[in-house]
């Protein structure tokens, strides 16, 4: 594929306000790009949102592969304790089908409606939501049937859905860093909620497009990925999104089919897009707000140098720029050197903070940011040339994944043309370099596999020529490292984050990791502070003793900041 291809893609999502956190593309089995825009990382998993659904997909696969579940069981037969004693004749036709292909007769999202009815059973509330058209006569996309399916799943083999998804795809695959945030009841909600790396997401995709098979493994079946990337049903254009052909070519069992082959898709711009016609593979996270420019920017920029081998010049120009990734920091200054307290104005919808919130920000040298929230330890963060960053742990040892014969392998680009260092897990290998020699003889197929962090260091990216980050140790303590100073800003309910300036630091205070810079900009203090595993950050003002805060884009199981970044994350959803 001609870089200049990929060149042209990232030009066009600038010029479409089209925030991405990473992009991966592979090409007949071989990476031939991959970025992450700093502060987020390879290592890094990311919220999937509705992504979700198409792994709960191939569960729902596994159990009918397994004998365990049938494409026309009923739902009131399979949890008959979550039958309400109103039920409709409607709902008690519904099955499996009219689940995964979200036919089920309703005309709007039932989330909201099924919480309401039933706070404390969500499918009980599913079958208590009004049905007024016929079973799988019409999709209308709806949150609840998968959590409904999940919850089949898991009756039918005993076990949560992540632990049979652990045991059957991920730990097969060299996964082990999958995440999901769950409901107050502890349940994965199934719908939304995993988190993964890039290359995890591409490696799914990788899955699907050799018919379920991993390397020798046939994980999952061909006949179930086929039947799911089918269509079974024409879609219609998503309330409140802006036209978008992509996804009104039809829905499968979980997936949208695209004009081009087939995509799982979540909120704010998480894709693993599949064009079996041109054995191609492309894994996006973001926090993307035009709805309707992906992936037709990937038809449109990407298809006319698929076969075009490009110069080597080219190459390098491409993975310079892959290299160099960056969200805008927040210009300014250092600012005074004394500490500024402010009570948050929280009149604006969506607020991360409560109204009359008590923010502190106090100045810092790096050398001065240590735990604010544990035992004080802490690890410094390296850099290794310039593409990726490398904890030290806190042992002091260098930081490596060994590979299935117990060898180390540390994180290091194989050369200059290389987009970005990754680490070798079990038996497969990094990705080929952009433009240059591979790294190491290539697995089954090339097929990307997962690089993870190591011993629960975090790890954050930087441009080769920015000033290095500030890591941190996992468990809540603040890291300092080289450069300039920063601030701690108190933001009450527990949250006590630190904020670099010219450098990303990082802190865990309630258990999931925060990136933040910020600056002074004459008497106004302004820094981003991003829930770094999500599409989602804060933007917080601090002038003249008054504080607010604003989100990127509004999460979608709530505004409260303290909420999500506390581990694990355990709520029920309030919208769709």
């Amino acid at each position: 594929m001609s870089a200049r291809a990929i060149g042209r893609l990232l030009d066009r999502l600038e010029e479409r306000g089209v925030e991405c956190h990473s992009l991966m593309v592979v090409r007949d089995g071989r990476v031939v790009a991959e970025g992450w825009w700093a502060p987020y990382s390879a290592e890094r998993p990311h919220l999937l949102y509705s992504l979700t659904k198409s792994f709960t997909s191939v569960a729902v696969g596994l159990a009918i592969t397994d004998g365990l579940l049938a494409l026309d069981d009923r739902v009131v037969d399979v949890l008959p304790d979550h039958v309400p004693d109103d039920i409709s004749e409607q709902a008690r036709r519904l099955t499996v089908h009219h689940l995964l292909s979200m036919t089920v007769g309703n005309r709007e999202d039932s989330l909201t409606e099924a919480w309401q009815l039933e706070p404390d059973d969500l499918v009980k509330g599913f079958l208590r939501t009004p049905f007024p058209d016929a079973a799988g006569s019409r999709h209308v996309y709806d949150n609840s049937t998968t959590y409904v399916l999940a919850r089949m799943v898991e009756r039918v083999r005993g076990s949560d859905l992540p632990e049979f998804l652990d045991e059957r795809l991920f730990a097969p695959m060299g996964i082990d860093h999958a995440e999901w945030d769950r409901v107050a009841s502890g349940a994965a909600f199934g719908f939304h909620g995993l988190h993964l790396t890039t290359e995890a997401i591409a490696a799914f995709g990788e899955l699907l497009l050799r018919g379920g098979r991993w390397h020798d493994r046939q994980l999952v079946p061909r006949a179930w990925v086929d039947l799911a990337t089918t269509r079974h049903v024409d879609t219609l254009p998503l309330p409140n999104w802006l036209r978008n052909p992509d996804f009104e070519s039809g829905y499968g069992y979980q997936f949208w089919i695209s004009r081009h082959g087939y995509h799982g898709h979540g909120s704010y711009g998480q894709y693993c897009v599949v064009v079996p016609e041109h054995d191609l593979v492309i894994a996006v996270t973001g926090a993307v707000v035009p709805t309707d420019a992906l992936p037709g920017l990937f038809w449109e920029c990407l298809f006319p140098g698929l076969d075009d081998p490009g110069t080597t010049e080219d190459d390098e120009t491409l993975a310079d720029r892959l290299r160099h990734l960056t969200l805008a920091p927040v210009p300014g200054s250092p600012g005074p050197a004394h500490p500024v307290e402010a009570k948050a104005d929280s009149s604006a919808p969506h607020s991360p903070l409560p109204d009359g919130t008590a923010v502190i920000v106090t100045p810092v040298d790096s050398t001065e940011a240590v735990a604010t929230q544990s035992h004080g330890t802490h690890a410094a963060a390296t850099q290794v040339a310039g593409t990726a960053v490398v904890p030290a742990p806190i042992g002091g040892t260098e930081a490596a994944v060994a590979p299935a014969d117990g060898t180390p392998a540390v994180a290091t680009p194989a050369n200059e043309t290389q987009a970005a260092a990754t680490q070798v897990v079990g038996t497969a290998v990094v990705p080929a370099p952009i433009g240059g020699t591979e790294a190491a003889a290539a697995p089954v197929h090339g097929t990307p596999v997962v690089a993870t962090p190591v011993d629960g260091t975090a790890v954050v990216s930087a441009p080769a020529d920015a000033t290095p980050v500030v890591g941190a140790t996992g468990d809540g303590a603040v890291v300092g490292g080289r450069g300039g100073g920063g601030w701690v800003v108190w933001l009450g309910e527990g949250v006590e984050v630190a904020v670099g300036f010219g450098e990303w630091w990082e802190s865990s205070p309630l258990g999931r990791p925060i990136v933040a810079a910020g600056a002074w900009q004459g008497d106004r203090f302004v820094a981003d502070i991003y829930v770094i595993t999500t599409p989602h950050r804060v933007r917080l003002v601090v002038e003249g003793g008054t504080a607010s805060a604003a989100w990127n884009v509004v999460p979608l199981t709530g505004p409260s900041l303290a909420l999500h970044v506390t581990a694990p994350l355990m709520t029920r959803p309030d919208v769709s």
